[in-house]
């Protein structure tokens, strides 16, 4: 494990009620975030290697990848975890049906990362058919083996994320040592289709949801599910709701008619929350526990 929790810190959050990094982080949004012993996460974000933790209330964070002032780190991070998000509120909506309220108190701590969009679209195309140990590793061997060389700690080295353009020339012959399998013709379609400016994911933000589903189900491989991940955690549309196995089977169960009304625009949340609460408390489905099951 790195030994990192001496380097500088900022105070990016004084209060942790307001987000759990355990719950954000673990809970199959990204996949670039490892726990260290000593209760740190350690992730790559862009071209910077960071750290964050919980201490005492409060949350910390630091870059180990390159100087940064408080006045830098401190607005990027709040933009990541994305801070300035109401989530009380989003609770409180939640808080309409019996089951929602119960997962918006168990999980309430989640919340969606504004992550890069060709980044999120990539790992939810590499995700199908996987669970969250297999997708980080597939994740981890695309940048070792594609993205930009940023650090060495300890001996552990950090890549960026490949852009989609270092992966447009590639083929399914050099991303073999990816072992992305039927996914590698998947990965270079969408790469080749946001390479070439034929997609414009910055324009799929500005448009309505399922206009932008539309255009990224014209991706090889990209069903509902791959599209609502990629809009949902890569450009913030929180009206997207991505059937998993877990939500799939909540959803049959619990939400036989779907989500209430007043919940829809804020379906993703609701999502995540029901998704954390129902991967620990599986009997609530009654189905057998298997937190590496597909997502």
């Amino acid at each position: 494990m790195l030994q990192i929790i001496s380097k500088p810190a900022v105070l990016i959050l004084p209060d942790t009620e307001r987000l759990s990094l355990a719950q954000t982080l673990n809970c199959g949004q990204s996949f670039r975030w490892n726990l260290q012993n000593d209760n740190t996460w350690v992730g790559v974000i862009g071209k910077r290697v960071l750290w964050v933790k919980e201490e005492k209330k409060k949350i910390f964070a630091g870059c180990l990848s390159r100087p940064e002032t408080e006045g830098e780190i401190e607005p990027f991070l709040r933009e990541y975890f994305d801070l300035d998000t109401d989530y009380q509120m989003i609770q409180g909506i939640c808080g309409s049906h019996p089951i929602l309220k119960k997962a918006a108190a168990f999980a309430g701590g989640i919340h969606i990362l504004r992550q890069e969009p060709w980044e999120a679209l990539c790992t939810f195309i590499l995700s199908q058919n996987n669970n969250i140990k297999r997708i980080a590793g597939l994740v981890e061997r695309l940048c070792e083996n594609f993205g930009e060389s940023i650090l060495t700690i300890d001996g552990k080295k950090f890549f960026s994320f490949p852009t989609a353009k270092a992966l447009a020339s590639q083929s399914e012959e050099t991303l073999a040592p990816v072992r992305c399998g039927f996914r590698a013709k998947y990965v270079l379609d969408a790469a080749r289709r946001i390479s070439s400016g034929e997609i414009d994911l910055n324009y799929l933000r500005k448009i309505p949801t399922q206009g932008a589903m539309e255009i990224l189900m014209g991706i090889k491989g990209v069903g509902p599910k791959v599209a609502q991940c990629a809009l949902l955690f890569g450009m913030h549309k929180l009206d997207c709701l991505p059937r998993d196995v877990w939500i799939g089977r909540a959803m049959d169960n619990l939400f036989p008619e779907g989500f209430p009304q007043e919940v829809l625009p804020i379906a993703g949340v609701a999502q995540q929350y029901l998704f954390h609460y129902v991967r620990c408390h599986p009997e609530i489905l009654e189905v057998p526990e298997n937190k590496n099951v597909h997502i």
